[in-house]
């Protein structure tokens, strides 16, 4: 996905997430506040922020994911509300098809499963933003963890991170919470 795509996709999710009305409110120019009001208008934004901006990490992927992660362990920089319904990101990411864990195993070592291990859990047993894990016994017998980076993983996060670090330079600029919040160290 072109970075332009992937920005106009950022865009549309945290239009509808009603994320800009949350975003913009603490912003210094004044037509950025009325911004805000004027785009909160007609869309249904009764859930809480924090409901809201979990759902809307969620949907955008796995990075974003991993920096809901990191802010719900930064009470300093987050309200509590927030912090608690971005703590439930810790543990709910759904696993990819044990088939693509095999594949990408055996690409990487550049050998069947069957060969590098004597038994291998095609069951993952965790399954996080970034990678999975699977069980598995060597030939020697040892019993060890596999983990598998997700499929495509490294260019989007190589991708999401540079979006990410310019979305917090210009938070930085216009935002009257922007410097204090220090969101480039952050990302």
């Amino acid at each position: 996905m072109t970075r332009l795509l992937r920005s106009f996709t950022i865009v549309y999710i945290v239009l509808r997430h009603g994320l800009d009305a949350l975003l913009l409110g603490s912003f210094k120019h004044p037509l950025l506040r009325v911004a805000a009001r004027l785009l909160s208008l007609g869309r249904d934004l009764h859930k809480p922020r924090g409901e809201r901006l979990r759902q809307a990490l969620e949907e955008l992927g796995p990075i974003f994911v991993k920096f809901g992660q990191v802010l719900s362990t930064r009470r300093d920089l987050v309200p509590p509300d927030i912090a608690d319904e971005l703590s439930k990101l810790q543990d709910r990411v759904p696993p990819f098809p044990s088939a693509q864990s095999v594949a990408l195993i055996e690409r990487a070592l550049g050998r069947p499963v069957k060969e590098l291990f004597e038994d291998f859990d095609p069951v993952p047993v965790a399954s996080a933003s970034i990678a999975q894990v699977h069980f598995a016994t060597l030939k020697d017998g040892r019993e060890v963890a596999v983990k598998v980076l997700r499929p495509g993983m490294l260019r989007a996060i190589e991708d999401d991170m540079a979006l990410l670090h310019r979305l917090a330079v210009w938070v930085e600029r216009v935002s009257s919470d922007g410097k204090r919040l220090k969101p480039r160290e952050v990302v």
